[in-house]
């Protein structure tokens, strides 16, 4: 599915990601995890073309997508979740949601993909027509990853997306990943909360100072060092 070579990329002369070599296989759930500063969120900005890229390559289904205008990107299959539920507070949440269909003029389709959403947040059908200023944070969220899926992504992209929500909250959303990846989205996580979101991982990465420092599947938990500094000793 994704295939990145030798990536080196950062914000204007701040270099933040040091070689990065990584393949994804399709339908997978790949966590990202590692310190603050550790260029996690700066990875996903770069397969979506948000930061500076200067050496490497980023393949898409073996369709080199280095440097492609995001909303190219969005067309060939990929959407981003950026941290922070970032919704349109002066619009509703029906609103939102369309939002994220505006490649396309088809509304039988986006009612169709509206209908898929509300099946993955069956808690947003009341809300449809409520600003999304007036959600709760766990609502706001559901938001933002819904209106990605109604780009019909085959790879999604999520930015902390636990970031803020009670331990409720944040174990339904990641059973909510869960089941959107068994639809065949191909999911990469930047998170936080290493113990909740490697519990549905097929792989992890840990990041260090911008370069890969471990990789593998869940055997990696066992590694005690992974334990006691991510996993609270687990």
């Amino acid at each position: 599915m994704l295939s990145i070579k030798n990536l080196q990329s950062g914000y204007d002369k701040m270099q933040i990601l040091f070689g990065i070599n990584l393949n994804i296989k399709p339908n997978d759930i790949v966590v990202i995890i590692g310190p603050n500063g550790a260029g996690k969120s700066t990875l996903l900005k770069s397969i979506f073309n948000l930061v500076n890229i200067y050496k490497g390559k980023i393949m898409l289904r073996n369709k080199n997508i280095t440097k492609i205008p995001t909303h190219e990107l969005i067309q060939l299959g990929v959407s981003f979740v950026p941290q922070g539920r970032q919704v349109f507070n002066s619009l509703t949440v029906r609103e939102n949601l369309e939002m994220g269909a505006f490649l396309t003029s088809d509304k039988k389709m986006i009612e169709e993909r509206m209908k898929e959403v509300l099946e993955h947040f069956p808690d947003l059908r009341k809300k449809l027509d409520d600003y999304a200023f007036n959600l709760s944070g766990g609502q706001q969220q559901m938001v933002a990853i819904g209106r990605a899926l109604m780009q019909d992504p085959q790879l999604l992209l999520l930015d902390e997306p636990s970031l803020g929500l009670s331990p409720k909250i944040m174990k339904g959303l990641f059973k909510k990943i869960q089941e959107i990846n068994d639809e065949g989205v191909t999911i990469i996580i930047v998170e936080q909360n290493a113990k909740q979101a490697t519990k549905i991982a097929d792989k992890i990465i840990v990041l260090e100072d911008g370069k890969i420092a471990l990789t593998g599947g869940k055997k990696l938990l066992k590694d005690k060092r992974i334990q006691q500094i991510y996993l609270g000793g687990r």
